[in-house]
């Protein structure tokens, strides 16, 4: 059967006191939009509205970047409201329906699927949790059979109801047009004159159909609303990504230092040392070893390479089979070829290096003018001296050597000596005049 979803982010997101709708807050390097919209693709779901309010004009930007339609709630009128929204947007739909809020950075596609195989017992469900601390949670109140008799805002719970510490999970599985019925008919007479998504299942049961529950845990549906609580969501997902890789078979001696972004790619047996941080968009290949203090983003490093201690990897580095990039070397879009070595204080930026090269400490790729950014073209086999600038686009020839201190401007012939710098001359005797002259001026001065 054909699914589709509405992810509600239409909330004002006041708590977090940020001029960025609360959705496009990162988590990992995503927005918080961005991880449910990958938990609904993730299980299969085909359609996905985003509800957003009337001033989110940023969140529908960012929707139909992420290839999803966008409807806008005019009033916020609550969450029954926000749902009905996308009701012209679905008209032409018939399948099953997700309902999810999309600040959730933690939901799972597992965790959706749960739902709806919940979903297929009754053609209703929901997912629950256990709260270790209900707070304010609307509160799930079961059947004796299990289903679900009423879910009760807080505001709204009697002082037993408070008392029950399973908690609505905020995630929904219905027949799409039984759902848009309902929600023609839900009621606003409640302590906030709104209109609660969470009265849906009563109006089913009048119709004879029940409410099936899904039990999760707590963390797949955690809800970000403020500054601390988005910290917690960046805490859990850090810990339950780093559990997943020490069990694919990654070694980490200091796990909680080290921090991953939501698309991180690490095979087995790549060692990772303390401290190393990775942005969006990094693939490490098994064999490859990360060292301390090292920063990652948008790299592919292949097995048996060696990173850091103190690199830095920007978007573009390919970084080659046993290859080494050292301590403060800074390397953007540039391909290292297997066995290459950079090993010390170092910038290679739109360059190419060939399979064994030797680049020295201080070299740089001066591959930027202004306006045009230019190419290095480094050999195989070549050996860069200490401190060379490489003004670009130029081309060191395999095998050649330039001198320490040059400043190369034109290309350099497989297997030559490149020197290019200025001529020493020493003036015997000049710098104890210097300071001679120096000294009685200053004497000269003070009388």
């Amino acid at each position: 059967m054909s699914r589709a979803a509405i992810i509600l982010a239409a909330g004002a997101g006041t708590r977090m006191k940020s001029a960025l709708p609360k959705v496009l807050h990162k988590v990992a390097g995503l927005a918080l939009l961005g991880h449910v919209v990958a938990a609904l693709k993730g299980a299969g779901v085909e359609r996905i509205v985003v509800v957003t309010a009337a001033a989110g004009e940023d969140v529908r930007f960012h929707a139909k970047m992420l290839g999803v339609e966008s409807v806008i709630q005019h009033q916020q009128l609550g969450t029954g409201h926000a749902a009905a929204s996308a009701r012209d947007a679905l008209a032409d739909f018939s399948g099953t329906l997700l309902i999810v809020n999309g600040d959730m950075p933690l939901l799972t596609s597992d965790t959706i699927g749960a739902c709806l195989m919940a979903q297929d017992r009754t053609g209703l469900a929901l997912l629950a949790f256990e709260a270790a601390d209900p707070a304010s949670y609307g509160r799930v109140v079961l059947r004796p059979d299990g289903y679900l008799n009423k879910i009760v805002e807080y505001k709204d719970a009697t002082p037993s109801e408070r008392s029950v510490t399973l908690c609505n999970g905020g995630c929904y599985a219905v027949d799409a047009r039984k759902f848009f019925h309902w929600a023609h008919h839900l009621k606003n007479d409640n302590a906030q004159q709104e209109y609660y998504l969470t009265d849906v299942p009563l109006l089913a049961r009048a119709d004879g159909v029940a409410c099936a529950v899904a039990p999760t845990d707590e963390v797949s549906v955690l809800g970000v609303n403020s500054r601390a609580e988005l910290a917690q969501a960046e805490s859990k997902f850090q810990a339950r990504a780093r559990a997943r890789m020490l069990q694919e078979g990654v070694t980490m001696t200091a796990p909680e230092t080290v921090f991953v972004s939501h698309d991180t790619l690490v095979e087995n047996d790549v060692e990772i040392e303390p401290f190393v941080v990775f942005g969006p968009g990094v693939t490490v290949r098994s064999g490859a070893r990360l060292r301390s203090h090292s920063h990652l983003e948008g790299a592919t490093i292949a097995g048996g390479a060696i990173i850091g201690p103190f690199a830095r990897l920007r978007p573009g580095a390919k970084i080659g089979e046993g290859a080494h990039i050292g301590n403060f070397v800074e390397v953007k879009n540039t391909v290292i070829g297997a066995g290459a070595k950079a090993n010390h204080l170092t910038y290679l930026g739109d360059a190419r290096v060939g399979a064994g090269a030797n680049i020295g400490a201080g070299t740089i790729t001066c591959n930027y003018d202004g306006f045009t950014k230019s190419t290095s073209e480094i050999g195989a086999g070549a050996f860069i001296g200490s401190h060379t600038s490489l003004v670009a686009p130029v081309t060191i020839g395999a095998g050649a050597i330039t001198a320490a201190g040059s400043v190369i401007t034109q290309d350099v012939a497989a297997d030559a000596l490149a020197v290019a710098r200025g001529s020493q001359v020493e003036k015997l005797g000049w710098a104890k005049a210097f300071r001679e002259r120096k000294q009685a001026k200053k004497q000269s001065e003070q009388k």
